[in-house]
């Protein structure tokens, strides 16, 4: 909108989960950086920023100076005050509803991971900020595990196309 193609990321959350969301989104095509950072306990974040750092492929599209790491149970807030375009979600799923509520107020667009929520009001409270995000034209993306994944996906084709012939049963179990 204001004429840069730059898409400034912020992450939330710098556990697994935020780190492996953040290389990946860092190694799409266009211009993407990672501008800011949050985390309640501060060894996290620097552990995962210097992770994020030792990855060859994204270490120039890092720009988290010490002015944009925020520590503590409301950086979050920080966050979103940075200047970034989105936000990666990646705290705990307690504190999801809070962090996209906020997200949205704010205006950024948003990828978060799941679960979205842990029980009915939080459930209610991101059914809520997504219509608010939809009206607003917010993008918002959620971590749904093999739903984008090519080899799932070509599984998934092959089975439809009945390349092994019609099912009658399946069994599925995630561990």
């Amino acid at each position: 909108a204001g004429g840069d193609d730059l898409i400034r990321v912020g992450l939330i959350g710098c556990g697994g989960r935020g780190t492996g969301a953040t290389a990946q989104a860092l190694k799409t095509e266009g211009s993407v950086r990672l501008v800011a950072m949050a985390d309640a306990f501060e060894d996290r974040l620097e552990d995962h920023l210097a992770q994020l750092q030792k990855q060859e492929a994204i270490v120039d599209r890092i720009d988290v100076p010490q002015e944009r790491r925020f520590v503590g149970f409301d950086a979050y807030k920080q966050v979103l005050a940075a200047g970034v375009d989105l936000v990666i979600l990646a705290t705990p799923p307690g504190f999801r509803p809070i962090h996209f509520q906020a997200a949205v107020d704010a205006g950024k667009h948003v990828f978060m991971e799941k679960p979205l929520a842990v029980d009915g009001p939080g459930v209610r409270s991101v059914l809520e900020a997504a219509k608010q995000a939809k009206q607003q034209g917010l993008a918002v993306g959620v971590g749904l595990q093999r739903h984008h994944q090519a080899s799932y996906l070509e599984a998934m084709a092959r089975l439809k196309d009945g390349a092994i012939g019609d099912i009658l049963f399946t069994r599925a179990y995630w561990n």
